[in-house]
């Protein structure tokens, strides 16, 4: 099923993970461990990330297949730029309908390993708009998502620009869009009321990811441009870093923002969450329990303007 369609029937929220392909066969053993738990939670949908050429690329396509056809799970593949001529991409894509995928999400891609600048193949797409038009006349059946950035793209020269290009995915087939990570709900509010004002009237889903360890959430941070809210963030660093207890108590505070964090966008109207789970399912599992326990309202109730928070207007529903 069209994911754009099940975000529209459905009247509470949508939730939806994503995974990565692992590069080894253990690693896709757990990966699937992982899967068949978070199975038990009944999510939406959930996504499996794209690597250009090689292995990387048919473990997504074999990885997409088999949460759809086994798990009963609807699944959406990312499908990038990276290193693919216009033919190449079309081939890709081909692939993924014939092995049923519906959803397909468009995506620029960052360079390669080891690469700076982002340089498009000879005979490829520069921009992600460029490859939702192509999946759109290929296969104009097939549900595009795009990415989005609260805290504006890194290559973006000011908020106005990103929000053009974004305006361009849409304008070329993304039907709905979920963003990068972030920490602080605000800069989600304000920046889908920014969307709205620039016409993009799509949902916009906000990605979220537990915080597990410390290291690892200041590296992907940096590489995205997202940014940790100071007092979380001494939060965090008070957690012994190479310790057991600390560990385990940094993942703990983790989830328990994470939790307050979702349950306040699902409050002001977000139309859902997508978990960036890292192929893990302890923290995904808890945070989506605890929800599921507090039974949000409907997005429709959560958007009533007398229900949302100071400052916020229904705008800022997705």
């Amino acid at each position: 099923m069209r994911i754009d369609e099940i975000i529209a029937a459905k009247q509470g929220p949508v939730f939806s993970f994503e995974f990565f392909p692992p590069k080894t066969d253990e690693g896709e053993r757990n990966l699937r461990g992982a899967l068949a738990a978070l199975r038990e939670l009944e999510p939406d949908f959930a996504s499996v990330t794209y690597g250009a050429g090689g292995s990387s690329r048919d473990r997504t396509l074999a990885i997409t297949r088999w949460l759809k056809a086994e798990l009963g799970i609807e699944a959406m593949a990312h499908l990038t730029c990276v290193g693919a001529s216009r033919d190449e991409l079309a081939a890709t894509l081909d692939g993924l309908v014939e092995a049923g995928i519906e959803n397909v999400l468009a995506l620029r891609g960052d360079p390669p390993r080891g690469e700076t600048e982002w340089r498009p193949h000879p005979h490829g797409l520069q921009h992600s708009s460029e490859l939702a038009q192509l999946i759109g006349a290929h296969h104009p059946t097939v549900c595009v998502g795009a990415a989005c950035f609260p805290e504006v793209h890194l290559e973006a020269s000011d908020p106005l620009s990103d929000l053009q290009f974004l305006r361009a995915k849409v304008d070329c087939g993304a039907s709905f869009l979920i963003t990068q990570l972030f920490f602080d709900n605000d800069c989600y509010f304000r920046f889908v009321e920014a969307a709205r004002f620039a016409g993009i009237e799509v949902p916009i889903i906000p990605g979220i990811m537990p915080i597990t360890n410390v290291g690892q959430i200041k590296t992907m941070t940096s590489m995205c441009g997202a940014t940790i809210p100071p007092a979380l963030l001494g939060q965090l660093e008070r957690r012994p870093a190479h310790e057991a207890d600390g560990a385990e108590s940094v993942a703990e505070l983790g989830v328990a923002y994470a939790t307050l964090q979702c349950a306040e966008l699902l409050a002001g109207g977000a139309p859902g969450i997508h978990f960036y789970t890292l192929n893990r399912s302890p923290a995904t599992r808890a945070i989506l329990s605890a929800l599921r326990a507090m039974a949000p309202r409907s997005r429709r109730e959560a958007a009533v303007p007398a229900l949302i928070g100071p400052g916020r207007s229904a705008a800022a529903t997705g």
